[in-house]
């Protein structure tokens, strides 16, 4: 355990002060949470269904949120379109009819054709998706939609879509801000908001609020999108099993840290996650090495100079040579007649005999026999 956390610490703060691949920890879960932003589950139709079930405990409870239906979603957006779309106004419902006539596809999602029809009115829409797509420019692109002149319900849906984009990307710290202050009463797909919020701060490690999130979103456990309620699932038991400053935190923080970098973020921001990285590194070592210097003062004084031990009572640790201090030398000794050396009972005799006839050739208790007749006529020298 401090070999690992000494050699992460080490890849950490090495030559170049950048994490490398190496060190970085990957949780499968998050994988996961990519495919489902993006999509890559089956979504079921939205419903306006009754009862709820307890993320935690299975208790059936009032949710605190409604999902709307498509139909419900599509008359809020035509009714945007019918304050804001000016001289065109005929020929842009026309072509806002046309995205909605495929609501009943399995494939439609609501979000996109919101911002489709926002983006046939307001020329900053498209501006905002292009930035959000290419990676680029995309401070410039959104600085409209914190301005308090505009319409509440497009500075929202377009926070909503730019925030679940980011997500996709892997941008969590860029998306997080524009989720946090969404209202969930009030947006256009609130499964959606809460989903990618919860993943936002399941990545930075923001346990309590994702798990804040995650029981929000399960509250409607049996309407919404299946991808986001096994996926929630999931991150909220990843959450719960998480201990701070463990082993396995240190290494998600660094992954935040080379996924910053890969983004081209190596600003104050990242270099403060990576000091924080260092410092937890620094005091798991310690904390380690500390138990372990505990446990050999213990074994010390409950064993020490067990025989057969290297110091403290306890075996060497690596095979090495000892650093004794006899020379080497067996002191030699004489036996003679009077030691009874060789001699046996003829009890004994017997039972040697026997005993060599079961486990050996014949002609070895011969041999042996001829030895103890010589031996009885004093004619071996002994």
């Amino acid at each position: 355990m401090i070999a690992s956390a000494a050699r992460a610490r080490a890849v950490l703060v090495g030559p170049s002060m950048l994490p490398t691949a190496e060190a970085i920890v990957a949780v499968v879960v998050m994988v996961v949470v990519t495919v489902v932003a993006a999509g890559g589950l089956p979504q079921p139709a939205f419903g306006m269904g009754g009862g709820a079930t307890d993320a935690v405990g299975g208790f059936a409870r009032d949710p605190s949120w409604s999902q709307p239906t498509i139909e419900v979603i599509r008359r809020q957006v035509f009714a945007w379109l019918e304050e804001t779309k000016g001289a065109d106004g005929d020929a842009v419902a026309a072509r806002a009819a046309e995205i909605w006539t495929a609501a009943d596809g399995a494939a439609f999602d609501p979000l996109d054709a919101v911002l489709e029809t926002l983006a046939l009115v307001d020329p900053r829409v498209p501006l905002v998706r292009e930035a959000a797509v290419r990676g680029s420019h995309l401070a410039a692109a959104t600085a409209w939609i914190d301005e308090p002149a505009g319409a509440e319900f497009e500075r929202d849906a377009v926070k909503l879509w730019l925030g679940r984009q980011l997500v996709r990307e892997g941008r969590f710290d860029e998306a997080l801000p524009l989720l946090a202050d969404l209202d969930v009463a009030t947006a256009v797909d609130p499964a959606a908001l809460l989903f990618h919020r919860a993943a936002c701060q399941h990545w930075l490690l923001q346990s309590e609020a994702a798990i804040a999130s995650l029981d929000r979103l399960l509250e409607r456990a049996d309407e919404i999108p299946v991808r986001y309620e096994r996926v929630a699932r999931l991150l909220r038991a990843d959450m719960e099993s998480l201990e701070d400053e463990s082993l396995d935190h240190i290494a998600r923080r660094m992954r935040d840290v080379t996924r910053r970098l890969s983004l081209g973020r190596a600003g104050t921001a990242t270099r403060q996650v990576q000091d924080g990285v260092i410092e937890s590194l620094d005091a798991l070592i310690k904390k380690l090495e500390d138990q372990q210097q505990g446990q050999q003062q213990q074994q010390a004084a409950g064993g020490g100079g067990a025989a057969g031990k290297g110091g403290a009572g306890q075996p060497m640790e690596d095979s090495r040579i000892a650093g004794g201090q006899g020379k080497g030398e067996v002191r030699g000794r004489e036996f003679g007649a009077a030691d009874g050396w060789g001699s046996l009972s003829p009890h004994e005799r017997e039972e040697a005999l026997q005993q060599i006839g079961r486990e050996f050739p014949p002609h070895y208790r011969e041999a042996i026999e001829q030895y103890f007749k010589r031996l009885a006529a004093g004619k071996e020298d002994r």
